[in-house]
C-alpha cells in the first residue's frame, strides 16, 4: 500500500503545468481545429474564431480532479451560440428590393392573349337598342320679385299668411319684398320667418298724410331697393288682400319685357264683379276692357295686380333703348285710379311692347277684393289681452 501511494503521489501533487501543459492552455475544441485549418478563412469563419477565443478567455474550461471536462460549461456555450445566431438572423442587416409594397399587389388576372382572325367578308351591322336621345339643355328659371306693401290692421295676419302659403308653393327662385311703414313690426317679421319663403323686410320712411298714398310710397321703396341692388327678375306688385292662383306665377316667368292680363275685381257695393284688363289675339294686345266709366280716360286700363315687368328696365335703360334715364317711380300727385297708367307709361311706349297672358287673355288668374272693414280694432300682437267670458259654461 505504501508503494502504491508513492507511485500515485507524483501525479496527484504535481500541478498540471508540470506535466508538459501550459497553465492557461486547454485542449483545443473541434471548432478551433476547424477554423484553424483553413488556408483562406472567410469573414464568417474569422468572426466565429474571434467569438470562440473571446468565450475561451471569458469562460475557460475547467476540469475535474480526474481530468474530465465539466459538461455544464459547453452546454451554456451552445445555448449562448444558439441565442446569438437567432438574434443575428432576426436583425435587419439589409434591405430587400424585390419585395413589392402593399399597394403594388394586384389581384387582376389577365387572360392569355387570343388570336382572332376575321374573314375578309365579315361585316358587323349597327345594333339599335331603342334608346331615344333627348335634349338635356337646362334653362334656368327667371327669378320672381314679388312686392307686397302692408300695414297694421285687424286682418293683416290672415292676409300675409294666406299670401305666404301661396308663394311657398311657387317653384324657386322667388324673393318676397314686404314693405311696412315707419318701423318693422314684430308680428310681420314673425309671419315672414315662418312662411318658408326667401324674403326681404323693408321699411318706408316717407311720411304720408293720405292713407291712399301709403301704398305708392311703399312700392317706390321696393323699386329703389331693386334698382340699387340690381336684382334681376320679373317684378310683380302683389297686395296682401288679393287672391292669386299658382298658374299666374308660372306665367310670369314667360314675360320678356312687360306682361299684362285681365283681373276680376269685387265692386265697392260687393254685389257684382268688374273685369278690367287687355283684350288679346294670342299674345298681342289690341284693346282694353273696363266696367268703370270713371276710368275710361286712362291710357292703359290695368289694375295694379294685373301687370308685371322685367326688373332690368329699372337699372339698365340702354338694354331697352329708353330715351331717358330718370328713375321709374309711382306718382302720388295724380288722381286716384291713375297711378297704374302713369307708371306703365314709363315702362312701355305702346301696346306693341306688351305681351298678353295667358293666350288670348281668356282666363282670370287673380282677384282684387275690397273686403277691408273700417273701424276694426287691431289686436296688439294678434293676441287676446284677457280671457273671454264663458257664455256657455260646462256643467
Amino acid at each position: 500500500m505504501a508503494s502504491i501511494r508513492r507511485t500515485l503521489s507524483p501525479y496527484r501533487d504535481r500541478p498540471p503545468h508540470q506535466n508538459g501543459g501550459s497553465p492557461f492552455s486547454a485542449p483545443s475544441s473541434p471548432a478551433s481545429k476547424l477554423f484553424s485549418n483553413g488556408r483562406h478563412p472567410s469573414p464568417v469563419s474569422a468572426f466565429a474564431v474571434a467569438v470562440t477565443r473571446f468565450l475561451d478567455d471569458v469562460f475557460p474550461l475547467r476540469y475535474s480532479r480526474k481530468g474530465n471536462r465539466i459538461w455544464r460549461r459547453p452546454f451554456y456555450r451552445c445555448l449562448f451560440f444558439f441565442l446569438l445566431g437567432f438574434l443575428l438572423g432576426m436583425a435587419p442587416f439589409g434591405h430587400v428590393d424585390d419585395v413589392p409594397s402593399s399597394h403594388d399587389f394586384s389581384f387582376d388576372i389577365e387572360p392569355p392573349p387570343v388570336l382572332v382572325t376575321r374573314p375578309d367578308n365579315f361585316f358587323l351591322d349597327t345594333v339599335n337598342l331603342g334608346v331615344v336621345k333627348e335634349n338635356f339643355d337646362f334653362t334656368p328659371k327667371k327669378q320672381l320679385i314679388v312686392v307686397t306693401p302692408t300695414y297694421n290692421r285687424a286682418l293683416q295676419a290672415y292676409y300675409l299668411n294666406r299670401l305666404g302659403q301661396v308663394l311657398r308653393l311657387v317653384p324657386p327662385p322667388l324673393v318676397w319684398i314686404v314693405v311696412e311703414t315707419d318701423a318693422e313690426s314684430v308680428e310681420t317679421a314673425d309671419v315672414l320667418r315662418k312662411s318658408g319663403v326667401m324674403y326681404r323686410h323693408l321699411v318706408c320712411t316717407e311720411n304720408s298724410t293720405n292713407v291712399k298714398d301709403r301704398g305708392v310710397h311703399q312700392r317706390n321703396t321696393a323699386l329703389e331697393h331693386i334698382e340699387h341692388h340690381k336684382l334681376d327678375g320679373i317684378v310683380y306688385f302683389a297686395d296682401d288682400d288679393n287672391i292669386y292662383s299658382l298658374e299666374l306665377f308660372e306665367s310670369l316667368r314667360e314675360i320678356r319685357r312687360f306682361g299684362t292680363w285681365p283681373v276680376a275685381m269685387l265692386a265697392q257695393g260687393k254685389n257684382k264683379a268688374i273685369l278690367e284688363g287687355p283684350v288679346c289675339n294670342g299674345s298681342e294686345v289690341f284693346g282694353w276692357h273696363t266696367n268703370d266709366k270713371s276710368k275710361r280716360l286712362r291710357r292703359f286700363h290695368v289694375d295694379m295686380s294685373g301687370f308685371a315687368f322685367n326688373s332690368t328696365i329699372l337699372w339698365d335703360p340702354k338694354r331697352w333703348q329708353r330715351p331717358f334715364a330718370t328713375p321709374i317711380r309711382q306718382l302720388d300727385s295724380v288722381k286716384e285710379g291713375f297711378q297704374e297708367t302713369t307708371f306703365i307709361e314709363q315702362l312701355v311706349e305702346d301696346e306693341t311692347q306688351m305681351e298678353g297672358t295667358p293666350p288670348n287673355c281668356s282666363r282670370i288668374m287673380n282677384w282684387h277684393l275690397h273686403l277691408e272693414s273700417r273701424g276694426l280694432v287691431y289686436p296688439k300682437g294678434w293676441l287676446l289681452e284677457k280671457n273671454l267670458d264663458a257664455i256657455v259654461p260646462i256643467k
